[in-house]
This record gives C-alpha cells, sequence and structure tokens, in this order.
C-alpha cells in the first residue's frame, strides 16, 4: 500500500492479527458482540486507520528509504559487529533476511513468528536503511570494493569520542511514526541477526509527532531552535549531485555504490543547562537566527536566504562573525553541503545533574570528504555554537542505492 492509496482498500495482516486477538480479549466479557467484531475485520473492514498510521513508505526502489524520506517522530540507529568466523557468504545470507524483514514491516505486515509489539498499528511511515562500515571490507574478505570516500573521519578539536559508541561493521537506520512499530521493527531485526553479527551500540531518538503544529513546519532541536531550514531540497538543480553517488562508476567508486550515499553520525551532547541560561538575545546571536521563526538576523522570514554582508544600523554585522550559521554556510565551505536528518535524544541524567540529552546528527552526502568533513573543520576553528556542544560518538558508512523485488539491499557488493 502505498501513501496514495485508501488507507481502508485493504488490512494488513498486523493489522488483522490484532484485531482478532483483541476480539478475543473482549469476548471474555461481551461474547457476541466481540464475535461480530472479528468476522467484520476478517472481511476486511475495520475502521480506517488514520493518516498518520496509513502512511507506508516503498521498500523497493532505485535509493533507499529513509534519506530522503520525511523525519519521523521515532528513530533507532544500531550498529552491529560481524561475529567471529563471519564472511562474506554469512553477510549476505544477514542482509537477505533483513531486507526481506524490512520489506515487509514497512507495508505494514507481520513477519513470520511476529512478537506482537505493533498488532493493530500500520506501517505509520516507517523506512529501515542498511550501510556498510569501513571495517566490514577486510572482515568479509571485500578489500577490494573499499570506497575512497569511507576513508577514517579526521579528528577534530571538539571531539570527545567513546569508541565502544562509534563506528561498526553494519548499520540499520529505522524511522517510523509510531513508537511502537519503531521498535517492532528495531526488535525483528535483531533477532534476525543469528549468530552472524554483534550488537555494538544502539541509540533511540525523537521528533515532533506529525500533526502536533497547526501546519507543517521545520522541527526544532532541544535548544529549541528551528533545525533543518538550509537543507538542501530535492527541487534543487545540485541536490543530486551534493546528495547521491553518480551512477557511473570511477577510480576510487565501485560500482555498487552508484545511486548511494554516506551517512556520517554523530552523537551530539548539548549543554542545556549551559545554553538555557543564556539571554534570548544571546542564543539568537550565537545560532545567527530568530529563536521565535527561524528567520535569519539579517531580516526576512525563515526561508529567507541568509545575507552574510548585512549590516545593522551601527556597522556591526548583523550574523556575527562566528554565529553558527555564517560559520558553517555553503558561501563559507566553498559550496560544501550535506542533507541533515536528525533525530534528538534524552537517555535520562549525568551524575552532576546535567541531562544527557542532544541530537543524532545523520548527515547525507555523496562524498564526506567534500560535505561534512571541511564544515566541521570550519566549526572547529570558530563557531560560537560549539561551546554548548560535545561531540561523543561518531561513524561513518556507505549506504548502497535501494533493491528491485526480488533483490536485497547490498547484493551488488556481496555478490558482485
Amino acid at each position: 500500500m502505498t501513501s496514495e492509496q485508501d488507507p481502508s482498500s485493504r488490512i494488513s495482516r498486523r493489522r488483522l492479527l490484532g484485531s482478532a486477538g483483541a476480539a478475543g480479549a473482549a469476548g471474555l466479557v461481551a461474547g457476541g458482540a466481540a464475535g461480530a467484531y472479528a468476522a467484520e475485520a476478517a472481511r476486511g473492514q475495520p475502521k480506517p486507520l488514520t493518516a498518520v498510521g496509513a502512511t507506508a513508505v516503498p521498500f523497493h526502489g532505485k535509493r533507499q528509504a529513509g534519506i530522503t524520506t520525511p523525519l519521523q517522530a521515532h528513530g533507532h540507529l544500531v550498529a552491529f559487529d560481524l561475529a567471529p568466523g563471519a564472511d562474506r557468504k554469512a553477510a549476505a545470507a544477514l542482509l537477505r533476511r533483513w531486507s526481506r524483514t524490512a520489506e515487509q514491516l514497512m507495508a505494514g505486515e507481520a513477519p513470520p513468528d511476529d512478537t506482537g509489539i505493533a498488532l493493530d498499528a500500520g506501517p505509520s511511515s516507517l523506512t529501515v536503511t542498511f550501510g556498510f562500515g569501513r571495517t566490514f571490507f577486510g572482515k568479509a574478505g571485500l578489500k577490494d570494493q573499499l570506497p575512497d570516500a569511507l576513508a577514517p573521519l579526521p579528528d577534530f578539536a571538539s571531539d570527545a569520542l567513546d569508541a565502544k559508541r562509534s563506528n561498526g561493521d553494519l548499520w540499520i537506520q529505522i524511522g517510523a511514526d509510531d513508537g511502537l512499530v519503531a521498535f517492532h521493527a528495531l526488535r525483528a531485526l535483531q533477532r534476525e541477526t543469528g549468530g552472524t553479527a554483534r550488537l555494538r551500540w544502539q541509540m533511540n531518538g525523537f521528533n515532533r509527532t506529525p500533526g502536533a503544529t497547526g501546519r507543517p513546519m521545520t522541527t526544532r532541536n532541544l535548544m529549541g531552535q528551528i533545525d533543518g531550514t538550509n537543507n538542501p531540497k530535492p527541487a534543487d538543480e545540485d541536490f543530486e549531485r551534493r546528495i547521491f553517488v553518480p551512477d557511473r562508476p570511477g577510480a576510487g567508486r565501485p560500482a555498487w555504490m552508484a545511486g548511494g550515499s554516506y551517512a556520517v553520525v554523530r552523537r551530539i551532547r548539548m549543554l542545556l543547562d549551559s545554553w538555557d541560561h543564556l539571554s534570548l538575545e544571546r542564543q539568537e546571536k550565537v545560532i545567527g537566527r530568530r529563536k521565535s521563526d527561524g528567520a535569519p538576523l539579517s531580516g526576512g522570514t525563515e526561508t529567507t536566504p541568509v545575507r552574510l554582508d548585512k549590516l545593522n544600523k551601527d556597522g556591526a554585522l548583523a550574523i556575527g562573525g562566528a554565529a553558527h550559521v555564517r560559520v558553517a554556510a555553503p558561501a563559507s565551505n566553498q559550496g560544501a553541503a550535506m542533507l541533515r536528518r536528525p533525530f534528538s535524544y534524552h537517555d535520562g541524567f549525568r551524575d552532576d545533574g546535567a541531562p544527557d540529552a542532544g541530537l543524532l546528527f545523520i548527515a547525507w552526502q555523496a562524498d564526506p570528504m567534500k560535505g561534512f568533513v571541511p564544515v566541521q573543520r570550519k566549526l572547529d576553528l570558530g563557531d560560537d555554537l560549539s561551546r554548548f556542544l560535545r561531540h561523543e560518538a561518531s561513524a561513518l558508512f556507505a549506504v548502497p542505492g535501494g533493491c528491485a523485488p526480488g533483490e536485497y539491499v547490498g547484493q551488488a557488493l556481496l555478490e558482485g
């Protein structure tokens, strides 16, 4: 079922099982009424799902879902390492299982031996995205297929990285607009690993729920700032070139990555107690945008292009020299750009009482050495926002293109 279809036109196996289960439980009290409800469900005529639950994202396609898909309300990021002795053949079998399960879940279907976590729910914009880390290629005997763009990220001045929560052989990104649907996918995929892969790290995130605002709006981060205004957009003339690997292979660019992308993943803790003590005026100067509506301090509305040369009446720059939007702007980085698709996170409180919270930063680009790296180096040199951030985990993954029906993600790499 696609998002354009009538959500009441069919019932998924997951919803049917849930409806039948609910009717059975109610039958202990209501008898015949529950039986009538179960019969109605069996005829494929349940109460229609809401728009949030009914929306499905196709699994198959030229590119994997979860890159240009609109941000979902719930996310899980999880990395695995190949188990000792697991080879290329075992990895191929795992990706085949993962792809089959992801296809079923994204269509709102319950896989075999389902846990029942998401019974009654529709697909809820679920996406599952798979990637390969640099260390995967040596373990799988595929060193000759390692892309140049998957080189280790350089050290940055702001790094305080935890090696146990960084990198990994295999990566999965899960997003959905329902928390149980997202966790159901995480659990189902983890159960499929068998003896092939072992969990390395896992992170949970969230965003604003669709429909929580009176109109569609750019999301806010935990600092209260509108985050993502200047993201490249699919309508941009150079969007494909910036975000996706060209279809034609080249030196250091193997054919299996055609149409794929690279994901930089960073766990960035925000020093919220320090940030919240700043005045509103100071917060806006640090970012370079108004907090209320995201408009640049150079004037206009949220979507007005930032004018880095704009001066105030006193002759000072409207957007300060170390303001975040100035330092991170493509114009300040020789055109470097990336598609940021983050989740916020909150993992409780630290020993000093400060929230362990911030951003699960995910940036997509055709080449991280031309996208993320130059921008982060520039931020290292002088960004007012940096003193309120701590980069605590980091990873880089090669995310291949999508697959056709009957194929699995990564097949061109593992069977090429």
